[in-house]
Parts: structure tokens; C-alpha cells; sequence
């Protein structure tokens, strides 16, 4: 059962300060610095854990203080390393805590080791008291009428609670490492907090608008089964090679993508977009600019690129999908446009099988001389729909990576499934 729900809200009209006549910009109004997170729950009893960040600076110079060596040895930090924060390596952190008790309490009233308790009493009974010197945790004053401290080690304390302002998850640029190009990309830190929140190990994490997928990988991480929806191929495509690469040897499940011609008949008929970037998504093929927002048609519907000669330049190889009729018109058009952007190979994937002379005007496009790989390909290459789905593939150099390639997170753990509307 679904326990929770969160959503993203942009506050702009919330923040702003409007006036009858003025226009909705920075002049007339505070800067939006955030958007809301919304937390939605059945009931009370919904799953919510608190988050820990790190210390911040200030209480890490005033309060953790003391260095512990590994042969139990112990020194007051000084100013310098307080300043730089930077401590000898082997040694732990740690600030003391009082064990005296808030209030009186007579039953604690005991000597220990000659040290005498405050007048409300020690904090923990002797037999705490002894199971802490036994751990080492205790620290005892130089002089007999000071208090015995408990000391708490810096690496052991989770970090301060984070409350409702985050500032120290940094939107994804243009240069990081882990941006796919997907327009409404979050960044991953921000749904592994997310889902530590309000989740457990094992629990079933629901994305029904998964985009590029940052969700279902967060929940992946974690140790969460998920499930992940979305109505477009072209996103769905991003997610499996996101996952891909980000969990090598994952298996998974895609519900809704054609598995047979007939049903891919029945896509390219109910939306010929989609059929197109499920068809490309089948040769790792990335939709040309302005053909995720259906685009004028310039007879290039995708395009895959690899490296194979000593310059490494990139190389193109032209990627037109037809779900109708196609004649040889539809084969010289396509060796046009490749002559006419200057690529080096074109293929054509079609639902219904070519005609004779559609292969034979391919053949006498001639061949690509591969410097790198020492063969020649088939400079304009026809597949059928048929034949991608009984595992063919064109005749292709090795392909760069046709999305950002996702990073490296580890071994998957769970078989989760994606399903796709």
C-alpha cells in the first residue's frame, strides 16, 4: 500500500510581493530562490524518518575539541588544528558530555574510582558506569574534585537534524557528471533523501511520472523495490540505459512497449511520434534536435554517432523511421540527406518490409571505409521492424554513447520492474 506521497510545487506566486500594476519580474518582486516539497500521507502513522546532515564549522571548532589517539592517549585540539580542522591521521574526535543527573537522585549517590558524584547523583547506574570505562568512553579529570566526563566521539553522532530549508543539495548544471540532458532532471541526492524519509530497505517506491528516471536509481541504491511509470518512449528509453549503466547486469521489466510487429503496427497507428522513438530507442539512436517537440521533418528522425580513426571525431550515422508505405522515392530521398549533412552512414527502419529495388538503390550507395576498425560497412543499411525485434541489428562501428552516459553506482540487488503507460 502506497503510504506516502511527495510533489513539487514552485512558490512563486506564494513569495511574491504584487502590486496592481506591476509586471511578475525581479523589479517588482523577491527573487525565487526554491520550490515546496509536499508531503501527502494516508494517515499519521505514515513512515517519516528524520535526516542528518553534517556539522557545521562553527560547532565543529567550539564543541569537539579533544583528540583521542589509538593508544588511548588524550589532548586538548590546538588552535591551529581548530582553525584548519585538519587532525593527525589514527586519531577520533570527540566532545564530553556531564554524567551528573538533571535531577536528585539518591539511588546514584556512589563514589567511583574515588570521584565523587554531584550532589543530584550520577546520570547512570555503576553498572553503566563500569560497562563505559570498560569501552573506554569515560574521561577522568586530573584533579579529584573534578567530574568524570563521557566523551562522544565525532564519527559515531549522525550530524545535526535537517529541517525544511535545504541549501546544501546544489541544482544540476550543464557540467556535472551525473546531468543527462533531460529537461526536469533532479538531482540524485535529492530523492535519496526523499525516500530515506519516508521509507524503509525493501519497501516499494511508485514513480508514475518517472521522466529520466531519478527515482527509480535512488530507490534502486537504496535497497527499494520500485516501480516506474511514464506515457513517453523516448523517456523510457533514457531509463534503460540509465539503469544499464548504472547497474550493470540489472534485469528489469518494460511493460507496454511493443513486443510483436502487430502490436507495433497498433503504436505507430495510435501515435506515430512515439512508434518513431520507440523505433529509434531499438538502435540506440538519439532523436535529433527538436524531434522530442515533433519538430519540422529535415528526413532525419535520429542519429548515432561513433569514433574510428586516430582524430576522434565524432561520426554520424543518419537514422529515418517510416511506419507507412515506403518506395524506392523514400531510399534516394534518404541518400540526399545524407550526402546533404555530410554523414557517413544512413539507415532506414521500416515497418513494412522494402522492395527489391529499395535493397538494390542501398547497395549501390556503395560502402563506409572504417579507418579504425579495417572494414567497410554498408553506407545506407535497410532493417525492418520484424527484424529488431527478432534481434538483428545494423552494420555499425561501435557506438559513443547516444544518451550522457549515467555513472557507475554499483551491483543491482533487487529485479524491481518498469512499467511504461
Amino acid at each position: 500500500m502506497l503510504d506516502a506521497i511527495f510533489g513539487f510545487q514552485n512558490f512563486r506566486n506564494e513569495i511574491a510581493w504584487k502590486r496592481a500594476d506591476a509586471h511578475n519580474d525581479a523589479r517588482h518582486q523577491f527573487p525565487v530562490l526554491g520550490d515546496r516539497l509536499l508531503l501527502y500521507a494516508r494517515s499519521k502513522s505514515a513512515i517519516f524518518k528524520p535526516q542528518h546532515g553534517g556539522y557545521r564549522e562553527r560547532t565543529l571548532r567550539d564543541w569537539y575539541q579533544f583528540l583521542e589517539y589509538p593508544d588511548g592517549s588524550v589532548r586538548r585540539m590546538t588552535k591551529e588544528e581548530r582553525e584548519s580542522q585538519v587532525t593527525p591521521d589514527g586519531t577520533r574526535r570527540f566532545n564530553t558530555g556531564d554524567l551528573r543527573s538533571p535531577n536528585p537522585r539518591p539511588n546514584l549517590m556512589y563514589e567511583y574510582k574515588k570521584y565523587k558524584p554531584h550532589k543530584n547523583g550520577w546520570a547512570v547506574s555503576r553498572e553503566k558506569m563500569e560497562e563505559l570505562d570498560r569501552q573506554g568512553r569515560l574521561l577522568f579529570p586530573s584533579s579529584a574534585d573534578g567530574r568524570i566526563m563521557f566523551k562522544r566521539y565525532l564519527d559515531e553522532q549522525p550530524g545535526a537534524v535537517i529541517g525544511d530549508v535545504w541549501i546544501d543539495i546544489s541544482q544540476l548544471r550543464g557540467a556535472d557528471r551525473e546531468r543527462l540532458g533531460y529537461p526536469t532532471q533532479k538531482p540524485l541526492a535529492l530523492l535519496e533523501r526523499i525516500i530515506n524519509a519516508s521509507s524503509n530497505p525493501g519497501d516499494v517506491v511508485l514513480d508514475p511520472f518517472c521522466g529520466c528516471g531519478t527515482a527509480v536509481i535512488a530507490a534502486q541504491k537504496l535497497g527499494r523495490r520500485w516501480i516506474g511509470i511514464d506515457v513517453t518512449h523516448l523517456a523510457i528509453s533514457l531509463i534503460k540505459y540509465r539503469l544499464q549503466d548504472s547497474f550493470p547486469g540489472i534485469e528489469f521489466e518494460v511493460k507496454g512497449e511493443p513486443a510483436d510487429v502487430g502490436s507495433a503496427m497498433m503504436l505507430a497507428e495510435a501515435d506515430p511520434y512515439q512508434f518513431q522513438w520507440w523505433a529509434l530507442s531499438l538502435v540506440k539512436a538519439k532523436p535529433v534536435e527538436g524531434k522530442e517537440k515533433k519538430g519540422a521533418d529535415r528526413g532525419i528522425d535520429g542519429v548515432i554517432t561513433f569514433v574510428d580513426d586516430h582524430t576522434h571525431a565524432p561520426k554520424r550515422c543518419l537514422v529515418q523511421v517510416k511506419s507507412g508505405h515506403v518506395t524506392s522515392a523514400a531510399m534516394r530521398d534518404l541518400i540526399g540527406t545524407l550526402h546533404r549533412e555530410n554523414a557517413e552512414l544512413a539507415l532506414l527502419i521500416t515497418l513494412e518490409p522494402p522492395s527489391a529495388p529499395m535493397r538494390q538503390e542501398a547497395v549501390a550507395a556503395g560502402f563506409y571505409e572504417s579507418e579504425g576498425w579495417g572494414r567497410q560497412f554498408p553506407k545506407v543499411q535497410i532493417v525492418t521492424i520484424g527484424e529488431l525485434l527478432a534481434g538483428k541489428r545494423p552494420e555499425l562501428p561501435p557506438a559513443r554513447q547516444t544518451f550522457q552516459q549515467a555513472e557507475f553506482i554499483g551491483d543491482p540487488v533487487l529485479q524491481p520492474y518498469l512499467l511504461e503507460q
